[in-house]
């Protein structure tokens, strides 16, 4: 299982910029603070495959722009 996890002066960072940043959204900086005190589990992370693939949108082409 591949977790990120941060450091405690990474946490503080993030639990200050959640504070700081986002004062009127508090979902979101509970967000941010919940992922710096947990870390994030990279296992159950989707890229753009993944999404495309659920949203039954087509497969990326080469020669296409960088978009979902």
């Amino acid at each position: 299982m591949a977790n990120l996890t941060f450091n405690e002066a990474e946490q503080r960072e993030l639990r200050g910029a959640a504070r700081a940043e986002f004062p009127g959204n508090p979902a979101l900086a509970y967000v941010l603070e919940n992922l710096a005190a947990e870390g994030i589990d990279l296992d159950r992370c989707r890229d753009w495959d993944d999404i495309r693939a659920e949203k039954g949108l087509p497969d990326h082409a080469d020669g296409a722009p960088e978009v979902a």
